[in-house]
């Protein structure tokens, strides 16, 4: 989701932002034929650019945020499956339990009379009779143990129950989470199209132009033979997906976000990888950029918020931003946090 052109104020002041927005403004307003004379065309779509570039490196942080998000969403949603389930095998197997014990005191009874004892195997929760010694000294010793069981296996659905409503609780968290991420992502992607729309369309080329680093779809000569053959199996899948659009949260088949192109092509060579590219980067052992070899993964940015799959010759492959598909791109298109063996 990131592009290259890479703004020099990151880190905008206040003044600074109105500065910049200020001068978009302007822009659009030439594009009608409304600018102030005073306002330089030049400066004000250089600015609109440098704020396009910037809100595409923040909407994919947010996707980033998004994808780890619905990981754990996905994660717990498993984990309460697994935990309702034990709950319904342990409310099985006591109606199991307390079949085979009515039929004990249904005997009794039919004997002669049920000992009062035994009506508390039957109860809702024989728990408070257990504490009384008294009680226990009335049971046979056998029946004493399955009453003993059946105490065992209720606490345990409890914990059961207790468990599954935790765990929906926090999925519920979770998915208010990736909602919310998912909203950010496209109002900045949103914002960014309105600026990018402000622009008179030779700005809007020039700035399609100078933001794709030379890069395109033809394929580069690799540099040097592949780390591995899962990572070379990985390099072939990656190409495949060369021309594929970006679609931020998607990891493939038919569209990826950086990650995800990197969690899709390992997954073709049989290894699983985490789903984010701060997870990606500490997926193997990291190598320097000169030791880089076919397959492995390049992270962009200190915080790791892009990532890319060196395939040679100074070149990656990676899902850049919205509107430019999977393409290849020189290796230092950015600034580089990390290169990882898988």
């Amino acid at each position: 989701m990131a592009t290259h052109r890479r703004p020099s104020q990151s880190g905008l002041t206040q003044s600074a932002r109105v500065t910049v927005l200020s001068a978009a403004a302007a822009t659009a307003a030439a594009t009608l034929g409304g600018a102030p004379a005073s306002a330089d065309p030049q400066d004000a779509a250089t600015a609109t650019q440098a704020r396009v570039d910037r809100l595409y490196e923040q909407a994919e942080q947010a996707t980033e945020r998004f994808n780890k998000a619905d990981e754990h969403a996905d994660q717990l949603r498993k984990q309460v499956a697994q935990a309702q389930d034990r709950a319904a095998r342990g409310q099985e197997s006591i109606n199991h339990m307390r079949g085979a014990l009515g039929s004990v005191a249904g005997a009794q009874y039919r004997s002669g009379g049920m000992d009062p004892a035994l009506a508390l195997l039957l109860s809702e929760d024989p728990d408070s009779y257990l504490d009384k010694a008294a009680v226990l000294d009335r049971l046979s010793a056998r029946q004493a143990d399955s009453l003993l069981d059946l105490q065992a296996a209720q606490r345990k659905l409890g914990q059961e129950r207790v468990e599954a409503s935790h765990k929906l609780t926090e999925l519920e968290r979770s998915r208010a989470a990736v909602s919310r991420h998912k909203r950010v992502v496209e109002r900045k992607l949103a914002e960014a199209r309105r600026l990018l729309n402000s622009l008179p369309s030779e700005k809007r080329a020039e700035h399609d132009r100078t933001s794709r680093s030379g890069g395109g779809d033809t394929p580069p000569q690799l540099g040097g033979a592949p780390a591995s053959g899962r990572a070379g199996a990985a390099v072939l899948a990656a190409q495949q997906a060369v021309g594929k659009p970006y679609i931020w949260g998607a990891n493939g088949p038919t569209g990826f976000d950086c990650s995800g192109l990197i969690q899709w092509s390992y997954a073709q060579a049989g290894v699983s990888l985490p789903r984010t590219s701060q997870a990606q980067r500490y997926a193997g052992r990291q190598v320097s950029m000169d030791q880089a070899q076919p397959g492995d993964l390049v992270a962009y940015r200190d915080d790791a918020s892009h990532i890319g799959m060196y395939v040679g010759n100074g070149q990656v492959v990676h899902a850049p931003y919205p509107g430019a598909p999977v393409r290849y791109d020189p290796v230092g298109m950015m600034p580089v946090s990390s290169v990882t063996r898988v």
